[in-house]
């Protein structure tokens, strides 16, 4: 019989069967914990799933581009309601020309996003991209802008504003304010991007309305591409060659804040030597009302991240969606104007 076999084993030591006994309850502990914290992390960004590890509804997102206080507003709404809502958003900022926000658009279209939005820059010239979407299953949304098309099945909805009605609006307003005059009440007028939706749409209801009474005169009208910079730099080129203007019409306020710079530079005085009727109302021109510069600002909102997704939403679960839908917005005078401006959100 071996010395090894004969020999009783060893018992262990207490302290050291308390200590494998804890080392294992740390152990299973460490490895639910684990457990617990792996089931409830979320997925990386961009790894194109939800908490749960389902695939992300993919947004592609065209923007026109960063003109303007406005512009600034709608973006970061679209971008905040996709966050909110939980899609993938690809978004693109197509600087205000056409060519990029087409090749944005076949970029979404070949990336097999779920929906496609975009704000066109122009009218027209869309329908040769829009039915490569078409036939690619992907179904369009229209933001903030339209587009002229004989073909709307191209689009399945467009979200924002009636800007024929915001140019309506403002031009009543002139025609109240000068109920009671009798002289000549001589234009001046910023056009917004020229081809775009808001520039010819604000005009039409503008000047369709005002330009009837033969009291108001349209003397001087040229494009501020929706920008400040530019607005100071066509209301200097203005007030050079017309020293008679009574109003400013101007079809955003980022134009509207330049002329005023125009206006003090020229020595003049917006709001008493030259009144000023505009569009938007960003924080910006809120303050020029209460501080007498500007006389009028019909609203164009454009926070509707939020109604975009759930149209984006329904058009991927084949839902149907109304062709038209409208954003809500209003008409602030400079009596208003004070108690309004906490209320802005850009």
């Amino acid at each position: 019989m071996s010395l090894t076999a004969s020999t009783p084993a060893r018992p262990r030591h207490p302290r050291l069967r308390t200590r494998s006994a804890a080392a294992a309850v740390l152990a299973a502990a460490l490895c639910l914990s684990l457990a617990a914290c792996g089931a409830g992390k979320k997925a990386p960004a961009g790894s194109g799933t939800d908490a749960n590890g389902a695939k992300k509804l993919v947004f592609g997102f065209s923007q026109v581009g960063s003109e303007s206080g406005w512009r600034a507003a709608n973006t970061k709404s679209i971008q905040d309601a996709a966050k909110t809502a939980g899609f993938e958003l690809k978004f693109s900022d197509a600087q205000q020309k056409q060519e990029n926000q087409i090749a944005a658009i076949r970029t979404f279209i070949q990336q097999k996003v779920d929906v496609i939005g975009f704000s066109p820059v122009v009218v027209t010239g869309w329908d040769t991209v829009l039915k490569e979407a078409k036939a690619a299953g992907i179904p369009v949304i229209l933001t903030d802008r339209a587009i002229d098309t004989q073909d709307t099945s191209l689009y399945k909805t467009f979200i924002g504003s009636d800007f024929v009605k915001e140019g309506t609006a403002a031009g009543q307003w002139l025609l109240d304010a000068e109920k009671s005059g009798t002289g000549t009440v001589n234009i001046a007028e910023l056009e917004g991007t020229t081809g775009s939706a808001p520039a010819i749409d604000r005009k039409k209801g503008f000047e369709g309305l005002v330009l009837k009474d033969p009291r108001f005169k349209l003397v001087a009208d040229q494009t501020g591409d929706f920008t400040r910079a530019k607005g100071k730099e066509v209301m200097t080129a203005f007030l050079k060659a017309h020293k008679n203007i009574n109003v400013l019409f101007a079809h955003n306020d980022d134009m509207a804040m330049g002329a005023i710079q125009a206006i003090e530079e020229a020595g003049l005085k917006p709001g008493k030597d030259i009144r000023i009727v505009s569009i938007d109302g960003v924080k910006d021109a809120f303050q020029a009302m209460v501080d007498g510069k500007i006389e009028v600002v019909v609203e164009c909102n454009p926070l509707i991240g939020p109604q975009v997704m759930d149209l984006v939403r329904k058009l991927k679960d084949k839902a149907e969606v109304p062709a038209r839908v409208e954003s809500k917005e209003g008409v602030f005078t400079k009596d208003k104007a004070a108690a309004e401006l906490p209320n802005r959100q850009y």
